[in-house]
């Protein structure tokens, strides 16, 4: 990214129209990994556009799984379950996905891998991962108490029983992964249901997995196959659009295609709770997902609670529904969210540090924040904090502000959603 970058926001009227997303960011890491240790090919289209899935690509090339684009799909050819020594450092980028995901992965291969990342990644924590798979008996060594760069010496695993002190679907995706490799049967429980990309996607690949309640439970040793799939667009990239519809009573948009995954379209509970008009039409299945059409119509915003594992569900998109809070009638308050700390900045500060430049009151908690509604908002300079869900979220709460809001570091986006301001732009009434 060029720190150096910015992008000005002026207040619009409202938004109309369509907008077609990039693929699922989330499902896109996890089919890229079980295709290169698939057997046979794996052809994806609408594989997400962002720098985190570019990511996982570049390192499941250097594992030996070969891939290339192809009039808009991209096409894994598997190495089956071993994968090649890596000649030098896996650079996972700013991707806490990818790093999370594959050490699950790694873990079950009998060589040295070194997991590197960025600054940003470089700073967090990855012991959630570290301490099962270690108990799978995997060796891994890592920086400054559970930190990357990650070392990683595989092979071996045996099953364990687990249950995850923190909610994450990355870790649990990671523990299945390690699984498949394992000898005897790995059990994965979680106290708050959490997004189940991973098992679906496990599933789809010819994995069979059991659910116990919040247990599932995978078997060593199952082979998987490459398979053909059209990935849903991306429901944490729709928050955005979403959103802001909902800022302009009389707005109409419509977002075809888009993932309706039940774990992860509680986002579109909260938006019906907070006032905005929502349908949802032409649903189907593919591939154990299910995919739909969203139409949105903007409305006066009343006021939302976000708590316990509702939190857990939007963990992504808090900051975007944190961001419109001002201009609801009666605030939006977050609880349980003290996981946004870590992510790739310091969500919860980061939130309320911009809502104040542009002249908000916000209340900010260890695991969340408080912030009254009818408020009025002026442009400002914002800082992205180079997270990408940060300066998107800004984008979106300079629709209504008066004035220009600058963007600082804009380009962040492009971990997730690179043509975000000119599809935004897109859409947009002035």
């Amino acid at each position: 990214m060029n720190n150096d970058s910015s992008v000005v926001v002026r207040p619009a009227r409202g938004l109309r129209g369509s907008v077609r997303l990039p693929g699922d960011k989330s499902i896109s890491h996890r089919y890229a990994m079980l295709g290169a240790i698939a057997q046979g090919t794996t052809k994806l289209e609408n594989f997400s556009t962002g720098a985190d899935c570019a990511s996982t690509l570049g390192c499941v090339r250097s594992l030996g799984a070969q891939w290339e684009r192809n009039n808009g799909s991209v096409v894994i050819q598997g190495c089956g379950p071993n994968l090649q020594a890596p000649k030098s450092p896996l650079d996972c980028g700013n991707s806490g996905s990818t790093i999370r995901m594959l050490s699950g992965i790694l873990a079950g291969q009998e060589f040295r891998s070194e997991l590197i990342g960025d600054e940003s990644l470089s700073k967090r924590p990855m012991a959630r991962i570290i301490t099962p798979l270690s108990a799978m008996g995997a060796k891994i060594e890592s920086q400054d108490g559970g930190r990357p760069p990650l070392q990683i010496i595989g092979g071996n695993l045996k099953a364990i029983d687990y249950t995850m002190p923190v909610a994450s679907a990355q870790v649990k995706t990671s523990l299945l992964f390690a699984g498949l490799y394992a000898q005897g049967e790995t059990r994965v429980t979680e106290s708050i249901r959490t997004r189940d990309h991973g098992e679906v996607a496990l599933r789809a690949f010819g994995a069979e997995l059991k659910h116990d309640g919040n247990t599932v439970k995978i078997n060593g040793g199952q082979k998987l196959h490459g398979i053909e799939a059209a990935i849903p667009g991306d429901l944490s990239s729709a928050a955005f659009f979403l959103c802001a519809a909902a800022l302009f009573p009389g707005s109409q948009l419509s977002i075809p295609a888009l993932l309706m995954n039940p774990t992860r379209a509680r986002l579109l509970d909260l938006l019906i709770s907070l006032g905005v008009g929502i349908s949802v039409t032409q649903l189907e299945e593919t591939n154990g997902e299910l995919i739909g059409t969203v139409q949105i119509e903007g409305r006066t915003l009343k006021a939302l609670t976000i708590a316990g594992a509702d939190t857990a569900a939007v963990i992504d998109e808090v900051p975007v529904l944190a961001a419109i809070a001002p201009y609801t009638s009666e605030g939006i308050e977050i609880r349980d969210a003290r996981e946004l700390r870590v992510k790739e900045s310091d969500r919860i500060a980061a939130v309320a540090t911009n809502l104040r430049a542009m002249g908000a009151e916000v209340e900010e908690r260890e695991d969340g924040l408080k912030i009254p509604g009818n408020q009025k908002l002026h442009g400002a300079e914002i800082d992205s904090f180079g997270d990408h869900r940060i300066a998107m979220a800004f984008a979106v709460a300079a629709l209504r502000a008066e004035g220009e809001t600058k963007i600082d570091k804009s380009d962040a986006a492009v971990i997730s959603y690179p043509a975000f301001y000119d599809t935004l732009e897109g859409v947009l009434q002035r």
